[in-house]
């Protein structure tokens, strides 16, 4: 397994696959930021290791610090940044019925990718 994919956020490494789960190593380079994007087939749950994470979830936003959770449901407008100086590493995991990299809506995204 172990793919690993750049992006121009940082990279991602998968770590496991099954029916209904992928678990991701997620690095996001510092100022980097994930699109804000929706997922109608996955719910997430990421992990920070490492850094800090400002998350957005649909209206909310939350600061995350290492060891610490959150809990992203279906359909919810979520954004994932690293405003810190160095590296943020979570550990990603989705759950659901039908995974897959195109179960994505961008509603905003820096480096052009909508």
């Amino acid at each position: 397994m172990n793919t690993y994919v750049k992006k121009p956020w940082g990279s991602y490494q998968i770590i496991e696959e099954g029916s209904n789960y992928l678990v991701k190593n997620i690095t996001v380079k510092p100022g980097g930021q994930l699109s804000l994007q929706s997922h109608n087939n996955r719910s997430e749950h990421w992990v920070v290791v490492s850094g800090e994470a400002e998350v957005i979830i649909d209206d909310k936003k939350i600061i995350l610090l290492s060891n610490e959770s959150i809990y992203i449901p279906k359909k919810s407008k979520h954004r994932l940044m690293n405003n810190g100086n160095k590296n943020l590493v979570i550990i990603e995991v989705w759950h659901g019925e039908n995974l897959s990299e195109k179960d994505i809506e961008r509603y905003e995204d820096i480096y052009g990718r909508l």
